[in-house]
């Protein structure tokens, strides 16, 4: 079956938390639809631009035994969303491993190796 919107009818959508497998959670607009012979749960989740009121949406597609949670919401709860997620960039974590960190050109010997010295681990 083709998609909703390619066959000209719009899909019904509905503000919703998704939580697929208890460890992906998606905030967006929800919606089922019939891909690849099989009913299915659209997720179009917001990612704001720079410009005020440029919105792209990047679609998701679950089966209905992916999801672990469904919870309806509202159009500015996932707007706030967004807003957060565009307001607080990806951080890359720092760790300061102190001076055995930096990096000489030379591998640390692993513990096949001849230069592996067992006891200084215990120091």
């Amino acid at each position: 079956m083709e998609d909703a919107t390619v066959a000209g009818v719009e899909p019904v959508w509905e503000f919703a938390i998704v939580e697929v497998f208890g460890h992906r959670r998606h905030v967006g607009r929800a919606s089922e639809v019939e891909r690849f012979g099989a009913k299915m749960i659209r997720i179009d989740v917001p990612k704001l631009g720079p410009a005020e009121g440029e919105i792209t949406w990047s679609s998701h597609f679950y089966g209905g035994g992916s999801l672990f949670s469904y919870t309806p919401t509202d159009e500015k709860t996932v707007m706030n969303y967004a807003e957060r997620l565009r307001a607080a960039p990806a951080a890359i974590p720092y760790r300061d491993h102190g001076e055995n960190d930096v990096f000489t050109g030379e591998e640390e010997p692993h513990h096949d190796d001849e230069r592996f010295d067992e006891n200084a681990l215990d120091e």
